[in-house]
């Protein structure tokens, strides 16, 4: 049984983070690569978001016992395939989990740009899921 709680606690943090990179959304670009904090600040976000939405995925997966993870990327495709969003969301979903990943592990060589476009074209992208998630509640 799905415990809307956890998901509830998860959604108000996504939120949250959202809020703030709305914030840092609207700084242009040289501005936003000229200030640590400003490009610090949406990394960390969008590795939280994309955190958070891993872990609500994770829990839907196991509370609904729909199979078992060994990666982040089996966390959408169990979800996809049980009919809970399609395949362009999967899609999106699994770009994401490789961006954390780049945020995470190669954050030495991070184009901070692409965070900067990340912001501008994809928030959108994490509100999609946030609505599917929105359905255990």
């Amino acid at each position: 049984m799905v415990r809307p709680e956890v998901i509830h606690k998860r959604l108000g943090k996504v939120d949250e983070y959202l809020t703030i990179l709305k914030k840092i959304q609207r700084y242009p670009l040289d501005e936003f690569l000229a200030d640590p904090e400003k490009y610090g600040s949406a990394e960390r976000f969008l590795q939280l978001t994309i955190e958070a939405l891993n872990d609500i995925g994770s829990h839907l997966v196991a509370d609904l016992n729909l199979g078992i993870v060994d990666s982040a990327g089996d966390i959408p495709r169990l979800l996809c395939e049980k009919g809970y969003f399609g395949e362009e969301l999967r899609e999106i979903w699994i770009r994401m989990i490789g961006f954390r990943n780049i945020l995470v592990h190669d954050y030495l060589d991070v184009d901070r740009r692409v965070v900067h476009e990340v912001l501008q074209k994809n928030i959108t992208d994490v509100q999609s899921l946030m609505r599917v998630f929105a359905r255990f509640l």
